[in-house]
């Protein structure tokens, strides 16, 4: 058993007159590590969310500039990347994506480096990645342009969700990598149910499914499971928490798939991940809004290890106060753990620990404060 903790590095989001947070952040990815290693001439993808259009938690693309321009500095050739959703919003393909990343600030004139969507056009652009050790996934399907880098760099916005628990460097990796094929398979293990007595009827769960499952009569929802794919839009589309996730522990099957596909993507080549802490809303950044966040900002993480990451940046969330008004704040705190508060029928630690499992990394972590 590995018993050598992983080391992550942490800053503020505290500055002086001599350094801002865009050169804070490059401090942290030097002092962690990125420039050992070989950039020259390798392409090198840098995993972002451009965020959904009406959504303003996403990060801000002054950041994933100075990734990119470090990337350069060393001699690679960086570009910006996520692949298409699995349901209705404005990234479900190519040129929408491209329009949302465009209007959100993701330009080569703003960030240094091109977008490239990286499933294709329709999400169909995919590479078939074997895994003969996966316990749910034998055979990850990962945009091809995101497998046809030699370099893969995650840049996380870490925030609370509600199929997951959480969304970290995992998440942004496995399930934002995954091609529309891939997503289906990740999401597929359970179905949602409408409790009847708690809807109201406004149809915002039916607006937000791709493929038709949700039909409303008598001012009440229903979905077909023999349409449903399982991507879990509309639970997070109901402002009456009447749409809840099937009763089969999918959700860590979920998570579990989501270790898996993040497998997928890093192994055989060199990989580097930085998570920051901000406006930890209480929802995934694919929804067209976004909340207030939860718990104050914390800062910027950075390590090689997603897992020891993940993990670092969740305990650091969970040691905040929370935020009154918040939506955390509505909740009841009986679980000592944030995330679980907020989203009491997800379990983010079957993520890390599967994680782990696959060898992507380990939950010890010495935290290096710069």
């Amino acid at each position: 058993m590995n018993t050598e903790k992983s080391k992550v590095y942490v800053t503020s989001f505290r500055t002086t007159q001599t350094e801002n947070l865009l050169q804070k952040l490059r401090r942290l990815a030097i002092t962690a590590g990125m420039k050992t290693i070989d950039f020259t001439d390798k392409y090198a993808a840098i995993k972002i969310h451009f965020g959904e259009p009406g959504n303003l938690a996403f990060l801000r693309p002054n950041y994933a500039k100075v990734v990119a321009d470090l990337i350069k500095e060393l001699g690679g050739k960086p570009f910006l990347t996520d692949c298409n959703t699995l349901y209705v919003g404005g990234r479900k393909n190519a040129l929408d994506h491209m329009d949302a990343a465009y209007v959100n600030g993701f330009s080569p004139f703003s960030t240094g480096c091109h977008v490239i969507i990286g499933d294709g056009l329709k999400g169909t652009d995919e590479a078939y990645v074997d895994l003969s050790d996966g316990e749910y996934v034998k055979q990850a399907k990962i945009g091809r342009a995101v497998m046809d880098a030699d370099i893969f760099i995650s840049l996380t916005h870490f925030k609370a969700h509600e199929g997951t628990g959480f969304g970290g460097a995992i998440k942004n990796i496995g399930m934002g990598c995954g091609s529309r094929a891939g997503k289906m398979e990740m999401h597929s293990s359970g179905k949602p149910s409408v409790t009847q007595e708690a809807c109201v009827g406004c149809g915002m769960c039916r607006k937000n499914c791709a493929h038709g499952a949700i039909t409303i009569e008598a001012k009440k929802a229903s979905i077909n499971h023999d349409k449903c794919v399982g991507c879990g839009r509309c639970i997070g589309a109901c402002p009456k928490d009447a749409v809840h996730p099937g009763a089969d522990h999918s959700g860590d099957v979920l998570n579990c798939k989501m270790a898996e596909y993040a497998a997928a993507v890093l192994r055989g080549r060199p990989h580097f991940h930085i998570s920051l802490v901000m406006d930890v809303s209480p929802f995934c950044d694919c929804h067209a809004e976004n909340d207030a966040p939860i718990v104050p900002d914390v800062g910027m993480f950075a390590s090689f290890d997603p897992v020891a990451l993940d993990q670092a940046c969740a305990d650091a969330v969970n040691a905040q106060p929370v935020l009154e008004g918040s939506y955390l704040d509505e909740k009841e705190h009986t679980h000592g753990d944030h995330f679980c508060d907020i989203h009491p029928s997800t379990n983010w630690k079957t993520q890390i620990s599967h994680a782990e499992k696959m060898h992507l990394g380990t939950r010890k972590y010495e935290l290096v404060h710069i």
